[in-house]
């Protein structure tokens, strides 16, 4: 497309919006496209391009504009790029990851940005979900803002990885991402670098639990948090097709991967941008 303006059309009412009248080359090509691209990005926190048939040297490109893409330990990269990592669920090996999360938060600095481009879609199923976590905690009142405000709490890696920890060879193909990630602390309430506005920060599958209180009261506060995040009012749910890029801001938004196509098959590309420390 030439001369291209990108416009917005909402996926739901508090998170999520189509992009329409551009394509990733189009953001690729112009500044000014990309400008508005990241704004919108900022604003609906996870964006959907449609039909984007475009190769993983590209798309690693793409992901550039957006910060420096970052390694997986626990993923295959497509060959002939650095940092293009392959998900894919089979009949012999299916998906895992059932669990509402925002990705890497085991990392101290976790990703900014998420894409996740698909390869293959199965002929049903295989939707994924996003939350907004700052949508839900606007909705807190303002003493539980106040509470959550001041908290701390840990992420664990072997806590996101413990099936794949539990698997014959398992921790021998892991031995590294284990050495590279202790446990974590990350405030319970992070304040977005860029925008400035508060979201919730843990989530079911990396946060072990809020620092300083005892396991009661911290297992309480976790599950009514991962409880709160996820509620209807602050999702939005995509159903893949082929081509169909999502791109989202990891430090305001949590996904979960809708695992009922088994034993079809599903091949996507992600690449993740690294990030900051928490604050």
């Amino acid at each position: 497309m030439t001369g291209a303006n990108p416009e917005f059309r909402r996926a739901s009412g508090s998170i999520g919006a189509y992009v329409e009248g551009v394509d990733v080359i189009d953001v690729l090509n112009s500044e000014a496209v990309f400008r508005r691209v990241y704004k919108g990005l900022l604003e609906y926190e996870v964006l959907f391009f449609e039909e984007q048939e475009i190769a993983p040297q590209s798309l690693e490109d793409f992901a550039g504009l957006f910060g420096t893409p970052l390694g997986h330990g626990a993923y295959d990269i497509v060959e002939g790029t650095e940092y293009v990592q392959i998900l894919e669920s089979t009949e012999q090996n299916p998906s895992k990851i059932e669990v509402w999360h925002s990705d890497m938060t085991f990392m101290q600095s976790p990703p900014t940005f998420t894409m996740l481009h698909s390869q293959v879609v199965p002929g049903f199923g295989g939707d994924t979900m996003w939350a907004s976590a700052r949508a839900a905690y606007e909705s807190l009142s303002p003493e539980m803002q106040n509470l959550f405000d001041e908290l701390e709490a840990e992420h664990d890696f072997r806590q996101g990885f413990k099936e794949s920890l539990a698997e014959p060879e398992g921790k021998d193909r892991l031995t590294k991402a284990l050495e590279n990630y202790p446990k974590v602390s990350h405030p319970v309430v992070l304040q977005h670098p860029e925008t400035g506005k508060r979201s919730l920060f843990v989530n079911a599958l990396f946060t072990s639990r809020i620092r300083d209180l005892t396991d009661l009261e911290s297992g309480t506060l976790l599950k009514f948090l991962f409880e709160h995040i996820i509620k209807e009012e602050f999702t939005v749910r995509l159903g893949w097709k082929k081509g169909t890029l999502a791109i989202w801001d990891n430090r305001s938004t949590q996904h979960k991967p809708v695992n009922d196509f088994f034993p079809m098959h599903r091949l996507m590309q992600r690449v993740t941008l690294a990030g900051e420390t928490p604050f």
